[in-house]
């Protein structure tokens, strides 16, 4: 593991001053490297949706795990749109001049190893190499096993692009232990590696988090609400919670909660049950809800649950007051929204409501690098340090101060 690590420390030196053309040429590479191999990456898919049959996992991680066609495609222009943003390193983010006549330039640096411990979804592979590399930073990637064959082709085309253009191959590596004993090592090199970012299950973030010597930005479970208001554009709310909660289930940013204000459940609850049955949806409530439709019981533990599912708990609440306390309570800082015609009472749930993403009415799906204009984001950071919400290149930077003097010596 030492041994790995510091390969790709040595990496994260040479990545840390290339130059920009040079990433977007490579990345361009990468791109078509992905379409040009899309058949040996679906064949390699296909091995771990084979495993994921045998261990039965359900519905929502296999789709996670699925690639086809249009996915891969997706993922070589997530590459490209990367490509294209802004160059994040070396930014002047602030300068100014002290009294001693001594220049001072804050300027935006590459953070430099970053280790990114994920689960089931193989696009999360090229997504965050890209985003690193393109930031100047090498990666250590630590895949769940159900994607070990898709990851292992992904991460092989990568580094093939790599040493087509003399760079060190570890600046993209898959860490090669990769059990959980594998896992406990790599948090706590915080010698070679400089930032930890898990992204998946609960009891995965805990260990990370509750283990690690290495600073973590944590990619937390997505219990995401949207609430309803008095004033809603019912015609329009119906729309955005089907869309929120059913267009892809699985995804961390999909709705899990919906909150409805209790002036418009009995004409709203209805048509939007009618609407959630169409799709097939489990729906639950609470005792307000059950006495409007006819549902299960909705507890305090669905309420804390991130179901990755088309599974939906409903409550009624008494005010916008309600909402956002309920949310407090049980939210995970992730995605929120609120559907409201009345410009005060959104502000007010703008303002109040504690989440990395906060909407006015629109689904929470948005919550997304590629939707942000991020290209794709290396995690969703439920953290309120070092980045929060969707994570792109920018947060992959650090900074260092630049200091210019003629001579000066302090008195």
């Amino acid at each position: 593991m030492q041994t790995f690590l510091k390969l790709a420390k040595s990496a994260s030196r040479i990545i840390a001053t290339l130059d920009p053309k040079t990433k977007i040429d490579v990345l361009a590479h990468m791109a078509d490297a992905l379409e040009a191999h899309c058949d040996i990456i679906i064949t390699e898919n296909q091995k771990d949706l084979d495993e994921a049959k045998k261990n039965n996992l359900s519905s929502a991680l296999v789709d996670r795990l699925l690639l086809n066609t249009k996915r891969i495609s997706e993922m070589a222009n997530a590459i490209r749109e990367i490509a294209s943003l802004k160059e994040p390193v070396g930014r002047v983010l602030e300068g100014w001049v002290v009294p001693s006549g001594i220049r001072i330039e804050k300027v935006s640096i590459p953070i430099g190893v970053v280790g990114i411990i994920y689960e089931s979804r193989p696009n999360v592979t090229s997504d965050t190499a890209a985003l690193c590399f393109k930031s100047g930073n090498a990666c250590v990637l630590k895949g769940g096993k159900e994607a070990f064959y898709s990851n292992a082709i992904i991460a092989s085309l990568l580094q093939e692009v790599l040493e087509k253009h003399n760079l060190p191959k570890e600046i993209i590596s898959l860490l090669p232990d990769s059990s959980r004993e594998g896992v406990a090592k790599l948090i706590k090199m915080d010698k070679f590696v400089d930032l930890i970012i898990p992204r998946g299950g609960e009891a995965l973030i805990r260990f990370v988090s509750e283990n690690a010597t290495v600073p973590v930005v944590k990619h937390d479970k997505g219990v995401c609400h949207t609430y309803v208001d008095k004033e809603a554009n019912l015609e329009q709310a119906i729309e955005i919670v089907l869309n929120a909660k059913c267009q892809r289930p699985s995804a961390c940013n999909s709705l899990e909660t919906l909150l409805v204000h209790e002036a418009i459940a009995k004409s709203f609850l209805p048509r939007m049950k009618e609407a959630l049955d169409l799709t097939g949806a489990e729906i639950k409530g609470c005792e307000k809800t059950q006495r409007l439709l006819h549902v299960k019981p909705a507890s305090d533990e669905d309420y804390h649950t991130e179901h990755l599912s088309n599974a939906l708990s409903i409550k009624i609440v008494e005010s916008v007051a309600e909402a956002i306390a309920h949310i407090a309570e049980f939210g995970s800082s992730h995605s929120e929204a609120i559907l409201s015609e009345n410009y005060t009472t959104a502000e007010r749930f703008l303002n109040e409501v504690d989440a990395a993403c906060v909407y006015v009415n629109a689904s929470t799906r948005f919550t997304d690098g590629g939707e942000f204009g991020f290209g794709a984001e290396v995690g969703i950071s439920t953290n309120k340090l070092h980045a929060r919400g969707p994570m792109g290149i920018n947060d992959l930077t650090t900074y260092k101060f630049k200091v210019y003097g003629k001579g000066q010596i302090r008195a």
